[in-house]
């Protein structure tokens, strides 16, 4: 490894992978390579990089989560094995992912920033990135303590997203003739760093108390302040209809509108959107979901139902006009009133529930949604709505063997 090496951010957000900012970039990177690496062999790995990236730019979170893991395997590759990307083998790449479970403490961080920062009409490179971030719970947080780069742990889900990721990239790489193989593929005990998992998947979701109190929350804060009938709206989008953040956030592959909010021949309403893999589905809108946009509608002075083909943004801005754009701005919206709803849990006496509800996330709410629905629906509604890719994936959701199979262990003996 290059010695007291702390790595730098190699590539921009989508707007600033043109070919000048290539330029720019590159020469911050080329200033720090190790003699032992041809120049030009690590220009030819950075432009396949950003040719790669560029190619998913319809979606602006694939790029980020590609981004990352291929910014890390390639800082790596450079600086500490001093190979480009046509010399690594299946061994080095089994060096990588041990690396990533334990990385040298400077190329952790404890907070997300910026990449890039502009300076005099240029990009420059954040000094407080790093590859790799320490990250606490929320309710550690909460709690007063800060993350340090000795809490540093990559979880299984982390691990899979490296397997997948880089994967497709080598996948890339070799139909663009670029490399010879997918070292990837090629890694034969992969159990060595991916658990194997017995049995359903656990679904991380909201129990009935959480929930009664989330929308319950969500209606004081806007009786009390209309600027949150927005939040409300938000909230029984994201239960009511299991929308990913995504599906409701504006972005460069998707714009949600009023209009997509539509009546058929039946009088039957339906909302459509574009999901994962840019696949537009309808989903069918509940009379209870269609009374939240009615009040939603109301609060911005709109007509009780949108007429068709209204543009009107669905997530409107506070201040300002326009969409709400990019996921991170709803993920704000919706913790405000996980956090306000777990002070009443505390100050009603349900602290359990207040501890669990520290650790959840917005996507809880769409499997939540899907968990309750699919007790009372036939699971191919579901399926459908929810935008599953299969019936196994929204049988997940439902617990009625795992609820008798604990039954009938609640009474099993220790002692005879």
């Amino acid at each position: 490894m290059t010695r007291n090496y702390t790595p730098i951010p190699l590539f921009d957000s989508l707007e600033h992978l043109d070919d000048a900012s290539h330029d720019h970039q590159f020469s911050l990177i080329q200033l720090r390579l190790p003699d032992e690496l041809s120049v030009k062999d690590v220009l030819a790995d950075y432009k396949q990089t950003c040719q790669f990236l560029y190619a998913y730019r319809g979606s602006v979170e694939t790029v980020k989560s590609y981004r990352r893991e291929i910014e890390r395997l390639l800082q790596w590759a450079w600086f500490v094995q001093l190979k480009t990307l046509k010399h690594l083998r299946r061994n080095d790449l089994e060096t990588f992912l041990e690396f990533c479970q334990d990385p040298p403490k400077n190329w952790i961080g404890v907070k997300h920033v910026q990449r890039f920062t502009s300076k005099n009409g240029l990009r420059v490179a954040n000094p407080e990135w790093r590859p790799f971030i320490a990250a606490i719970s929320k309710k550690s947080h909460r709690e007063g303590n800060e993350a340090n780069a000795k809490s540093y742990t990559l979880s299984q889900n982390a691990l899979q997203a490296i397997f997948a990721i880089l994967s497709s990239y080598f996948n890339y790489l070799e139909k663009e003739d670029y490399t010879f193989g997918n070292p990837i593929s090629q890694i034969r005990q992969k159990s060595k760093f991916l658990r194997k998992h017995h049995g359903k998947k656990t679904i991380r979701r909201l129990s009935e108390l959480q929930w009664a109190y989330i929308i319950e929350t969500a209606e004081h804060m806007a009786n009390e302040n209309p600027v949150h009938e927005r939040t409300l709206f938000i909230m029984n989008a994201l239960f009511g209809m299991y929308l990913r953040i995504s599906e409701l956030a504006a972005s460069a592959r998707w714009q949600p509108e009023m209009g997509h909010f539509f009546k058929d021949m039946d009088g039957n309403w339906w909302f459509k959107t574009v999901g994962k893999g840019n696949k537009e589905r309808d989903i069918s809108v509940s009379n209870a979901m269609l009374e939240a946009l009615k009040r939603y509608r109301t609060y911005l002075g709109l007509s009780t139902l949108p007429s068709p083909g209204e543009t009107t943004p669905l997530i409107t801005k506070i201040l300002g006009k326009g969409s709400v754009e990019g996921a991170r701005h709803i993920r704000k919206i919706v913790q405000h009133c996980f956090d306000q709803t777990i002070e009443r849990l505390i100050k009603d006496g349900f602290s359990e529930d207040a501890d669990m509800l520290m650790v959840a996330t917005v996507h809880w709410l769409r499997h939540t949604g899907i968990s309750e629905d699919v007790k009372i629906r036939p699971r191919e509604h579901v399926r459908d709505d929810a935008g599953h890719s299969s019936s196994a994936i929204t049988d997940q959701y439902i617990d009625i063997e795992l609820r008798a199979r604990h039954a009938s262990a609640k009474k099993k003996l220790i002692k005879f």
